[in-house]
Protein backbone atom coordinates (compact mmCIF):
# COMPACT_ATOMS: atom_id res chain seq x y z
CA UNK A 1 0.00 0.00 0.00
CA UNK A 2 1.23 3.52 -0.87
CA UNK A 3 0.31 7.33 -0.45
CA UNK A 4 -0.39 9.21 -3.64
CA UNK A 5 -2.01 12.24 -5.09
CA UNK A 6 -4.40 12.11 -7.46
CA UNK A 7 -6.71 14.04 -9.64
CA UNK A 8 -10.10 12.36 -10.74
CA UNK A 9 -10.63 12.07 -14.91
CA UNK A 10 -13.34 10.36 -14.91
CA UNK A 11 -16.17 8.12 -13.43
CA UNK A 12 -16.70 4.53 -14.11
CA UNK A 13 -19.45 2.62 -14.81
CA UNK A 14 -19.63 1.45 -11.42
CA UNK A 15 -19.83 5.28 -10.26
CA UNK A 16 -16.47 5.29 -8.68
CA UNK A 17 -14.31 8.15 -9.52
CA UNK A 18 -11.07 7.17 -12.18
CA UNK A 19 -7.45 8.61 -11.56
CA UNK A 20 -4.90 7.78 -14.07
CA UNK A 21 -1.97 6.62 -12.22
CA UNK A 22 1.29 5.53 -12.77
CA UNK A 23 0.97 1.76 -13.00
CA UNK A 24 -2.64 2.02 -14.65
CA UNK A 25 -6.19 3.37 -13.30
CA UNK A 26 -7.03 3.69 -9.59
CA UNK A 27 -10.82 3.71 -8.64
CA UNK A 28 -11.63 5.92 -5.68
CA UNK A 29 -15.10 5.75 -4.55
CA UNK A 30 -17.43 8.79 -3.88
CA UNK A 31 -14.85 11.01 -5.40
CA UNK A 32 -16.26 13.04 -8.77
CA UNK A 33 -14.06 14.34 -12.27
CA UNK A 34 -11.76 17.21 -11.46
CA UNK A 35 -11.88 16.56 -7.76
CA UNK A 36 -8.04 16.22 -5.97
CA UNK A 37 -7.23 13.56 -3.08
CA UNK A 38 -4.43 11.93 -1.14
CA UNK A 39 -5.23 8.30 -1.29
CA UNK A 40 -3.83 4.83 0.16
CA UNK A 41 -3.44 3.00 -2.87
CA UNK A 42 -4.09 -0.59 -2.87
CA UNK A 43 -3.44 -1.98 -5.80
CA UNK A 44 -6.07 -0.45 -8.22
CA UNK A 45 -8.12 1.00 -5.45
CA UNK A 46 -7.97 4.03 -3.92
CA UNK A 47 -9.24 4.95 -0.16
CA UNK A 48 -9.20 8.85 0.42
CA UNK A 49 -7.16 10.17 3.16
CA UNK A 50 -7.30 14.10 2.91
CA UNK A 51 -8.87 16.38 0.00
CA UNK A 52 -7.78 19.23 -1.46
CA UNK A 53 -10.20 20.18 -4.14
CA UNK A 54 -13.46 19.83 -4.57
CA UNK A 55 -16.02 19.07 -7.99
CA UNK A 56 -18.53 22.23 -7.97
CA UNK A 57 -20.76 18.97 -8.74
CA UNK A 58 -20.81 17.58 -5.69
CA UNK A 59 -23.96 17.85 -3.51
CA UNK A 60 -24.73 17.38 0.02
CA UNK A 61 -26.15 13.60 0.16
CA UNK A 62 -30.05 13.56 1.09
CA UNK A 63 -29.46 9.83 3.02
CA UNK A 64 -27.51 9.66 6.51
CA UNK A 65 -27.45 6.05 5.52
CA UNK A 66 -25.32 7.13 2.32
CA UNK A 67 -21.20 7.79 1.88
CA UNK A 68 -17.97 5.72 2.61
CA UNK A 69 -18.17 5.82 6.26
CA UNK A 70 -18.30 2.29 7.75
CA UNK A 71 -21.53 2.41 8.73
CA UNK A 72 -22.97 3.34 5.05
CA UNK A 73 -25.12 1.00 3.39
CA UNK A 74 -24.28 0.08 -0.42
CA UNK A 75 -27.74 1.09 -1.87
CA UNK A 76 -26.84 4.34 -3.48
CA UNK A 77 -23.54 4.41 -5.23
CA UNK A 78 -24.23 8.72 -6.47
CA UNK A 79 -26.07 10.53 -4.02
CA UNK A 80 -23.16 13.44 -4.22
CA UNK A 81 -23.65 13.61 -7.41
CA UNK A 82 -25.68 17.04 -8.80
CA UNK A 83 -28.60 16.33 -11.20
CA UNK A 84 -27.31 17.59 -14.72
CA UNK A 85 -23.85 15.83 -14.57
CA UNK A 86 -25.66 12.61 -13.08
CA UNK A 87 -28.24 12.24 -15.70
CA UNK A 88 -25.98 13.10 -18.70
CA UNK A 89 -23.79 9.81 -16.39
CA UNK A 90 -26.69 7.61 -17.19
CA UNK A 91 -27.28 8.78 -20.39
CA UNK A 92 -23.72 7.94 -21.34
CA UNK A 93 -23.76 4.05 -20.26
CA UNK A 94 -26.28 3.91 -22.84
CA UNK A 95 -23.92 5.58 -25.23
CA UNK A 96 -20.64 3.79 -24.51
CA UNK A 97 -22.54 0.38 -24.76
CA UNK A 98 -23.56 1.44 -28.30
CA UNK A 99 -20.78 2.31 -29.22
CA UNK A 100 -18.91 -0.49 -28.26
CA UNK A 101 -20.97 -2.51 -31.05
CA UNK A 102 -20.47 0.15 -33.36
CA UNK A 103 -23.37 1.53 -32.58
CA UNK A 104 -24.00 5.42 -32.94
CA UNK A 105 -28.08 6.19 -33.00
CA UNK A 106 -29.73 8.73 -31.33
CA UNK A 107 -29.63 8.84 -27.77
CA UNK A 108 -32.36 11.20 -26.27
CA UNK A 109 -32.23 12.69 -22.90
CA UNK A 110 -32.53 10.54 -19.48
CA UNK A 111 -35.79 10.37 -18.93
CA UNK A 112 -35.54 10.99 -14.85
CA UNK A 113 -37.36 9.45 -11.46
CA UNK A 114 -37.94 11.40 -8.28
CA UNK A 115 -37.35 10.39 -5.22
CA UNK A 116 -39.55 8.28 -3.19
CA UNK A 117 -41.10 6.34 -6.28
CA UNK A 118 -39.81 3.02 -5.67
CA UNK A 119 -42.26 0.58 -5.06
CA UNK A 120 -40.30 -2.42 -4.84
CA UNK A 121 -37.82 -2.92 -2.62
CA UNK A 122 -35.08 -5.96 -2.15
CA UNK A 123 -33.67 -6.26 1.39
CA UNK A 124 -31.13 -8.13 3.18
CA UNK A 125 -31.77 -9.29 6.34
CA UNK A 126 -30.73 -11.82 9.43
CA UNK A 127 -31.22 -11.95 12.52
CA UNK A 128 -27.96 -11.78 14.93
CA UNK A 129 -27.53 -12.38 18.81
CA UNK A 130 -27.92 -8.78 19.55
CA UNK A 131 -30.91 -8.02 16.98
CA UNK A 132 -32.82 -8.40 13.56
CA UNK A 133 -30.82 -6.72 10.79
CA UNK A 134 -32.97 -4.94 7.54
CA UNK A 135 -31.49 -2.94 5.20
CA UNK A 136 -28.58 -3.27 2.09
CA UNK A 137 -25.13 -4.61 1.93
CA UNK A 138 -22.54 -1.88 2.72
CA UNK A 139 -20.58 -1.42 -0.80
CA UNK A 140 -18.19 -4.76 -1.61
CA UNK A 141 -19.08 -6.75 1.39
CA UNK A 142 -21.51 -9.09 3.07
CA UNK A 143 -21.95 -6.94 5.98
CA UNK A 144 -25.80 -5.64 6.40
CA UNK A 145 -26.22 -1.91 7.38
CA UNK A 146 -29.66 -1.75 9.24
CA UNK A 147 -31.39 0.70 8.01
CA UNK A 148 -33.89 3.92 9.26
CA UNK A 149 -34.86 5.16 6.40
CA UNK A 150 -34.36 4.90 3.10
CA UNK A 151 -35.16 8.25 0.36
CA UNK A 152 -35.51 6.24 -2.92
CA UNK A 153 -38.39 3.80 -1.48
CA UNK A 154 -41.75 4.92 -1.56
CA UNK A 155 -43.14 6.40 2.04
CA UNK A 156 -45.65 3.40 1.99
CA UNK A 157 -42.68 1.27 2.40
CA UNK A 158 -40.57 3.22 4.84
CA UNK A 159 -43.93 3.77 6.79
CA UNK A 160 -43.66 0.53 7.39
CA UNK A 161 -40.15 -0.67 8.15
CA UNK A 162 -40.77 -2.14 11.60
CA UNK A 163 -43.33 -4.01 10.13
CA UNK A 164 -41.58 -5.75 7.77
CA UNK A 165 -38.65 -5.80 10.48
CA UNK A 166 -41.25 -7.85 12.66
CA UNK A 167 -42.52 -10.34 10.24
CA UNK A 168 -38.44 -10.76 9.02
CA UNK A 169 -38.10 -11.58 12.77
CA UNK A 170 -40.72 -14.46 12.40
CA UNK A 171 -39.63 -15.60 9.60
CA UNK A 172 -35.60 -15.79 10.31
CA UNK A 173 -34.13 -18.97 11.20
CA UNK A 174 -30.75 -19.29 12.79
CA UNK A 175 -28.38 -16.81 11.61
CA UNK A 176 -28.75 -17.41 7.86
CA UNK A 177 -28.70 -14.60 5.78
CA UNK A 178 -31.74 -14.25 3.56
CA UNK A 179 -33.71 -11.39 1.01
CA UNK A 180 -37.24 -10.10 1.32
CA UNK A 181 -38.53 -7.93 -1.21
CA UNK A 182 -40.98 -5.86 -0.41
CA UNK A 183 -43.51 -3.89 -3.00
CA UNK A 184 -45.89 -1.52 -2.44
CA UNK A 185 -49.77 -2.45 -3.89
CA UNK A 186 -52.98 -1.58 -4.35
CA UNK A 187 -54.10 -3.38 -1.32
CA UNK A 188 -51.22 -3.39 1.09
CA UNK A 189 -47.58 -4.51 1.13
CA UNK A 190 -46.24 -7.81 -0.98
CA UNK A 191 -43.51 -9.42 0.98
CA UNK A 192 -41.62 -12.16 -0.36
CA UNK A 193 -38.73 -13.63 1.17
CA UNK A 194 -35.94 -15.46 -0.86
CA UNK A 195 -33.00 -17.85 0.50
CA UNK A 196 -34.64 -19.10 3.60
CA UNK A 197 -35.09 -23.06 4.73
CA UNK A 198 -38.59 -24.15 4.36
CA UNK A 199 -40.24 -22.99 7.47
CA UNK A 200 -42.13 -25.50 9.88
CA UNK A 201 -45.46 -25.21 11.50
CA UNK A 202 -44.86 -23.70 14.47
CA UNK A 203 -42.91 -20.82 12.59
CA UNK A 204 -45.95 -20.43 9.91
CA UNK A 205 -48.47 -19.73 13.22
CA UNK A 206 -45.67 -17.52 14.21
CA UNK A 207 -45.61 -15.97 10.79
CA UNK A 208 -49.49 -15.70 10.29
CA UNK A 209 -50.38 -14.10 13.53
CA UNK A 210 -47.54 -11.75 13.75
CA UNK A 211 -49.16 -10.81 10.21
CA UNK A 212 -52.83 -10.92 11.43
CA UNK A 213 -51.41 -8.87 14.16
CA UNK A 214 -50.34 -5.76 12.12
CA UNK A 215 -51.87 -3.62 9.35
CA UNK A 216 -51.24 -2.84 5.62
CA UNK A 217 -49.95 -6.41 4.44
CA UNK A 218 -51.16 -8.08 1.52
CA UNK A 219 -49.57 -11.09 1.19
CA UNK A 220 -46.31 -13.01 2.74
CA UNK A 221 -44.21 -15.68 0.78
CA UNK A 222 -41.19 -17.76 1.24
CA UNK A 223 -39.42 -19.28 -1.98
CA UNK A 224 -42.45 -18.37 -3.70
CA UNK A 225 -44.87 -20.37 -1.43
CA UNK A 226 -47.54 -18.27 -0.16
CA UNK A 227 -47.69 -18.05 3.91
CA UNK A 228 -50.54 -15.98 4.20
CA UNK A 229 -52.72 -13.40 2.03
CA UNK A 230 -55.04 -11.10 4.23
CA UNK A 231 -55.90 -9.63 1.03
CA UNK A 232 -54.79 -9.90 -3.13
CA UNK A 233 -51.90 -7.80 -3.52
CA UNK A 234 -52.80 -5.61 -6.76
CA UNK A 235 -50.88 -3.43 -9.23
CA UNK A 236 -52.50 -1.54 -12.07
CA UNK A 237 -51.25 -2.18 -15.49
CA UNK A 238 -52.46 1.00 -17.13
CA UNK A 239 -56.33 0.47 -15.63
CA UNK A 240 -55.71 -3.37 -15.48
CA UNK A 241 -55.78 -4.34 -12.06
CA UNK A 242 -53.21 -7.57 -12.27
CA UNK A 243 -52.29 -9.53 -8.66
CA UNK A 244 -48.65 -10.88 -9.51
CA UNK A 245 -47.29 -14.16 -8.35
CA UNK A 246 -45.26 -13.95 -4.94
CA UNK A 247 -41.73 -13.09 -6.28
CA UNK A 248 -43.16 -12.04 -9.44
CA UNK A 249 -41.56 -9.91 -11.72
CA UNK A 250 -43.27 -5.70 -11.47
CA UNK A 251 -40.94 -2.97 -13.05
CA UNK A 252 -39.19 -1.15 -9.78
CA UNK A 253 -41.31 1.89 -10.12
CA UNK A 254 -44.95 3.22 -11.95
CA UNK A 255 -43.18 6.45 -13.49
CA UNK A 256 -40.30 4.16 -14.86
CA UNK A 257 -43.11 1.71 -16.22
CA UNK A 258 -45.40 4.20 -17.19
CA UNK A 259 -41.89 5.80 -19.28
CA UNK A 260 -41.22 2.87 -21.15
CA UNK A 261 -45.19 1.64 -21.80
CA UNK A 262 -45.44 5.48 -23.36
CA UNK A 263 -42.54 5.11 -25.62
CA UNK A 264 -43.88 1.33 -26.75
CA UNK A 265 -47.30 2.30 -27.48
CA UNK A 266 -46.42 5.01 -29.79
CA UNK A 267 -44.14 3.19 -31.79
CA UNK A 268 -46.47 0.37 -32.14
CA UNK A 269 -48.44 2.70 -33.27
CA UNK A 270 -51.60 1.55 -35.30
CA UNK A 271 -50.39 -2.16 -35.84
CA UNK A 272 -53.25 -4.73 -35.56
CA UNK A 273 -51.24 -7.51 -34.30
CA UNK A 274 -48.34 -7.07 -31.39
CA UNK A 275 -46.04 -9.78 -29.84
CA UNK A 276 -45.27 -9.46 -26.31
CA UNK A 277 -42.00 -11.77 -25.40
CA UNK A 278 -41.05 -12.09 -21.87
CA UNK A 279 -44.36 -10.69 -21.19
CA UNK A 280 -44.33 -10.90 -17.18
CA UNK A 281 -47.34 -10.57 -15.64
CA UNK A 282 -48.73 -8.21 -17.85
CA UNK A 283 -46.95 -4.90 -17.99
CA UNK A 284 -47.01 -3.97 -21.77
CA UNK A 285 -49.49 -6.87 -23.01
CA UNK A 286 -52.20 -5.67 -20.99
CA UNK A 287 -51.34 -1.99 -21.85
CA UNK A 288 -51.05 -2.80 -25.80
CA UNK A 289 -54.28 -4.64 -25.76
CA UNK A 290 -56.34 -1.68 -25.64
CA UNK A 291 -55.17 -0.87 -29.30
CA UNK A 292 -54.44 -4.29 -30.92
CA UNK A 293 -54.64 -8.06 -30.80
CA UNK A 294 -51.72 -9.25 -28.09
CA UNK A 295 -49.93 -12.75 -28.18
CA UNK A 296 -48.07 -12.57 -24.48
CA UNK A 297 -44.59 -15.23 -24.30
CA UNK A 298 -43.36 -15.80 -20.86
CA UNK A 299 -41.68 -18.47 -19.55
CA UNK A 300 -42.73 -18.16 -16.39
CA UNK A 301 -46.16 -20.27 -15.27
CA UNK A 302 -47.99 -18.09 -12.44
CA UNK A 303 -46.60 -14.84 -14.33
CA UNK A 304 -48.94 -16.14 -17.23
CA UNK A 305 -51.61 -17.30 -15.38
CA UNK A 306 -51.80 -13.78 -13.97
CA UNK A 307 -51.29 -12.14 -17.46
CA UNK A 308 -54.26 -14.38 -18.41
CA UNK A 309 -56.74 -14.15 -15.50
CA UNK A 310 -56.47 -9.96 -15.78
CA UNK A 311 -56.53 -10.36 -19.47
CA UNK A 312 -59.73 -12.61 -19.25
CA UNK A 313 -61.68 -10.46 -16.30
CA UNK A 314 -61.08 -6.94 -17.94
CA UNK A 315 -63.96 -5.43 -19.78
CA UNK A 316 -62.43 -3.16 -23.10
CA UNK A 317 -59.52 -4.97 -24.12
CA UNK A 318 -58.98 -6.75 -27.48
CA UNK A 319 -57.91 -10.54 -27.69
CA UNK A 320 -55.16 -11.37 -25.87
CA UNK A 321 -53.30 -15.17 -25.91
CA UNK A 322 -50.62 -15.97 -23.71
CA UNK A 323 -48.37 -18.63 -23.76
CA UNK A 324 -45.69 -20.15 -21.28
CA UNK A 325 -42.55 -20.66 -22.92
CA UNK A 326 -38.80 -20.68 -22.32
CA UNK A 327 -37.48 -17.81 -24.98
CA UNK A 328 -34.08 -18.72 -24.50
CA UNK A 329 -34.61 -22.42 -25.51
CA UNK A 330 -37.28 -22.13 -27.80
CA UNK A 331 -37.12 -18.72 -29.18
CA UNK A 332 -40.06 -17.31 -31.16
CA UNK A 333 -38.95 -18.33 -35.40
CA UNK A 334 -39.63 -16.73 -38.52
CA UNK A 335 -42.49 -19.08 -39.29
CA UNK A 336 -44.61 -17.71 -35.99
CA UNK A 337 -43.71 -14.15 -36.07
CA UNK A 338 -44.66 -13.32 -39.63
CA UNK A 339 -48.73 -12.72 -38.52
CA UNK A 340 -47.40 -10.51 -36.25
CA UNK A 341 -46.90 -6.35 -37.25
CA UNK A 342 -44.74 -5.31 -34.31
CA UNK A 343 -42.78 -7.41 -31.16
CA UNK A 344 -42.14 -6.17 -27.91
CA UNK A 345 -39.11 -7.61 -25.61
CA UNK A 346 -38.12 -6.96 -22.16
CA UNK A 347 -36.21 -9.87 -20.75
CA UNK A 348 -33.61 -10.26 -17.91
CA UNK A 349 -30.12 -8.89 -17.80
CA UNK A 350 -28.80 -11.79 -19.89
CA UNK A 351 -30.64 -10.00 -23.42
CA UNK A 352 -32.31 -12.00 -25.79
CA UNK A 353 -29.48 -13.02 -27.90
CA UNK A 354 -31.16 -16.48 -29.32
CA UNK A 355 -34.97 -14.75 -29.73
CA UNK A 356 -33.09 -11.45 -31.58
CA UNK A 357 -31.50 -13.83 -33.88
CA UNK A 358 -34.86 -15.09 -35.13
CA UNK A 359 -36.29 -11.58 -35.35
CA UNK A 360 -33.27 -10.57 -37.28
CA UNK A 361 -35.16 -13.11 -40.04
CA UNK A 362 -38.36 -12.21 -39.60
CA UNK A 363 -40.54 -10.11 -41.52
CA UNK A 364 -41.91 -7.76 -38.71
CA UNK A 365 -42.14 -4.16 -39.16
CA UNK A 366 -41.58 -2.29 -35.64
CA UNK A 367 -39.41 -3.84 -32.92
CA UNK A 368 -39.49 -2.21 -29.35
CA UNK A 369 -36.56 -3.46 -26.97
CA UNK A 370 -36.58 -2.66 -23.18
CA UNK A 371 -33.35 -3.14 -21.39
CA UNK A 372 -32.18 -3.26 -17.81
CA UNK A 373 -28.56 -3.89 -18.99
CA UNK A 374 -26.98 -1.55 -21.91
CA UNK A 375 -24.29 -3.92 -22.52
CA UNK A 376 -26.96 -6.48 -23.88
CA UNK A 377 -29.31 -4.47 -25.24
CA UNK A 378 -25.90 -3.57 -27.28
CA UNK A 379 -25.30 -6.41 -28.20
CA UNK A 380 -28.80 -7.35 -29.59
CA UNK A 381 -29.04 -4.13 -31.49
CA UNK A 382 -25.86 -5.05 -33.28
CA UNK A 383 -27.50 -8.19 -34.36
CA UNK A 384 -30.74 -5.88 -35.89
CA UNK A 385 -28.94 -3.84 -37.35
CA UNK A 386 -26.66 -5.95 -38.78
CA UNK A 387 -30.07 -7.94 -40.65
CA UNK A 388 -31.21 -4.11 -41.59
CA UNK A 389 -33.37 -2.93 -39.02
CA UNK A 390 -33.11 1.12 -38.33
CA UNK A 391 -32.65 2.31 -34.86
CA UNK A 392 -35.14 5.25 -34.71
CA UNK A 393 -33.97 6.41 -31.22
CA UNK A 394 -32.68 4.85 -27.56
CA UNK A 395 -34.30 6.15 -24.64
CA UNK A 396 -32.35 6.12 -21.04
CA UNK A 397 -34.70 5.63 -18.15
CA UNK A 398 -33.52 6.27 -15.06
CA UNK A 399 -35.58 3.55 -12.69
CA UNK A 400 -32.96 2.88 -10.12
CA UNK A 401 -32.29 6.38 -8.32
CA UNK A 402 -28.43 6.73 -7.60
CA UNK A 403 -27.55 4.09 -8.55
CA UNK A 404 -25.20 3.21 -11.85
CA UNK A 405 -28.15 0.76 -13.33
CA UNK A 406 -30.07 2.03 -16.16
CA UNK A 407 -33.06 0.97 -18.41
CA UNK A 408 -33.44 2.12 -21.86
CA UNK A 409 -35.84 1.73 -24.85
CA UNK A 410 -35.04 1.07 -28.33
CA UNK A 411 -37.33 1.56 -31.00
CA UNK A 412 -36.46 -0.10 -34.86
CA UNK A 413 -38.08 -0.58 -38.03
CA UNK A 414 -37.31 -2.04 -41.12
Amino acid sequence: MSTVTVTINRLGAQGHGIANGEHGPVYVPFALPGETFAIARNGDHGTVISTSNLSPDRIEPVCRHFGPDSDACGGCSLQHLAAKPYNDFKRELVVDALKSKGLTPEVLETVTCEPGQRRRVVFSAKQTEKEFLLGFNRAETNHIISITECPIASPGIVARLDAVRAIGRALAIGSETFRIAVMETLSGLDIAAEGLKPLADKQRRQVTETVLALKGIARVSVNGETIIEPQKPLIDFGGVKVSPPPGGFVQATVEAEQAMADLVLKHVGKSKRVLDLFAGSGTFSLRLARVAKVHAAEGDDKSVKALDFAARNTQGLKPVTVEKRDLFRRPMIPAELKVFDAVVFDPPRAGAEVQVKELARSTVKKICAVSCNPLTLARDLRILVDAGWRIKSVTPIDQFLWSTHVEAVALLEK
